[in-house]
């Protein structure tokens, strides 16, 4: 299927359907090399290039129109959000009343665990990896403590078996089935930080439903690299970043996620805030909470007009891009292509504790250094040196993600020729 030649790579590229996508990003300037053989979408996604106009319209319009700016042009401030909505419930695969651009991600964790992680006598663990992200996890663990729980008999953490990298859904299953009756919540990533597994995510919710708790995902690593189909997979709530693979840029505002079961029902635990009012009365400015009847209803204040602006260039991106089918394609093909460079010069060398199945994969591979005569820190720099952009996670992991929308196979074969020379 593939062979190992430049050349090879080069008519990859030609024969890509999506490569002219690639030109609408900036790229770092290179130190050393012609070009930066940009790697690390899985940590921060590069700026498209129509950011900066957008930018600039909306400070255009703070200068001439002050105030009147939250109601004035083709998108006032005051419903700015709602320009997101619709075009990421398609990247999530849910409603959109179900969707909201809010806050940041370890926020809306917070929000949401108020509503529903609802601790009793009996059922008040939590269920995460033991190797989640730490916010994740810091979160949790203040979580439970804010409602008078001991961590030690509330948090449930479930980890790899001894030897192996990765987690076995039957033991995810079967940690929740033995902590059923007093299992209150069920957190866990859509993609695995670390290893960049991808974790069964309808399973788990049902695994989860099945027991009586709630279920929420973390999927700052799962949107924008792998399909997701959240309205029918049925987790109470979810939460994501937008600055790695939705290329937002950092800090950008992050979105959430209510399943529509939970919206207008009966009054559900809450955070509650002036931009969670009803639209039609919020300025009427009375202190009588009136909840708007979507995951609306979670926000506490109004937008971040700057923190947005960008989301908007990066979801007209996907948008243009057919959504996440072609994108998916493409990378399935690009992981397959790193895969075998790697096993054709690097076997024995480097290995990769990213699962080689396709349905547990996106973009990133997780990559050690286990030749004797090298290390992980030093290939790590020597890839730095050489103007390869990845990043490097303690111990001793270098992680990298082939993005669909803008790297190519031209930069797959360049990484693994300067890691072979950085390995020795």
């Amino acid at each position: 299927m593939f062979e190992p030649g430049l050349d090879f790579a080069f008519s990859l590229d030609a024969a890509d359907p999506l490569r002219g996508f690639r030109e609408r990003f900036s790229f770092p300037k290179p130190h050393r090399r012609d070009e930066v053989t940009y790697l690390v979408g899985n940590s921060l996604g590069l700026q498209p290039k129509r950011v900066r106009d957008l930018m600039l319209e909306e400070l255009d319009k703070w200068a001439a129109a002050g105030v009147r700016g939250h109601f004035e042009g083709d998108r006032p401030w005051a419903p700015y959000h709602e320009f997101l909505t619709e075009p990421m419930a398609r990247l999530v695969g849910a409603q959109p009343q179900e969707v909201v651009v809010m806050n940041g991600l370890t926020v809306n964790l917070h929000l949401l665990m108020v509503s529903f992680y609802r601790p009793t006598a009996r059922r008040h663990k939590i269920l995460i990896e033991a190797h989640a992200f730490p916010s994740d996890h810091f979160a949790v663990e203040s979580q439970i403590a804010m409602r008078g729980f001991d961590v030690a008999d509330s948090l449930v953490t479930i980890q790899p078996r001894d030897g192996e990298e990765t987690l076995r859904f039957d033991d995810v299953v079967a940690a929740i089935e033995e902590h059923g009756p007093e299992l209150a919540l069920v957190l866990m990533p859509g993609v695995q930080y670390y290893t960049g597994q991808v974790m069964p995510m309808a399973e788990i919710v049902a695994a989860a439903h099945r027991v009586g708790a709630m279920c929420g995902l973390d999927l700052a690593h799962a949107v924008g690299n792998i399909p997701l189909e959240l309205h029918a997979w049925g987790p109470d709530f979810a939460a994501w970043c937008t600055y790695k693979y939705l290329n937002a840029g950092p800090g950008a505002t992050a979105g959430a996620f209510v399943h529509e079961r939970h919206l207008g029902a009966a009054p559900i635990p809450r955070l509650q805030g002036w931009w969670g009012h009803d639209k039609e009365t919020r300025f009427e400015m009375n202190n009588e909470f009136v909840p708007i009847p979507t995951a609306e209803a979670w926000q506490l204040s109004n937008a971040p007009i700057f923190s947005m602006t960008p989301i908007i260039a990066s979801l007209q991106v996907f948008e243009d891009a057919g959504g996440m089918k072609p994108l998916r394609e493409k990378s399935e093909k690009m992981v397959q292509y790193l895969d075998y460079l790697l096993d054709a010069t690097l076997a024995g060398r480097v290995e990769s504790i990213t699962p080689r199945d396709m349905d547990q994969r996106g973009c990133q591979v997780s990559l050690k250094v286990i030749a004797d005569d090298s290390s992980g820190p030093d290939v790590f720099r020597a890839l730095q040196d050489a103007d390869v952009e990845c990043d490097w996670r303690y111990p001793n992991v270098i992680r990298i993600a082939p993005v669909p929308l803008y790297n190519s196979f031209g930069d797959i074969h360049r990484f693994v020729s300067i890691l072979e020379d950085a390995v020795g």
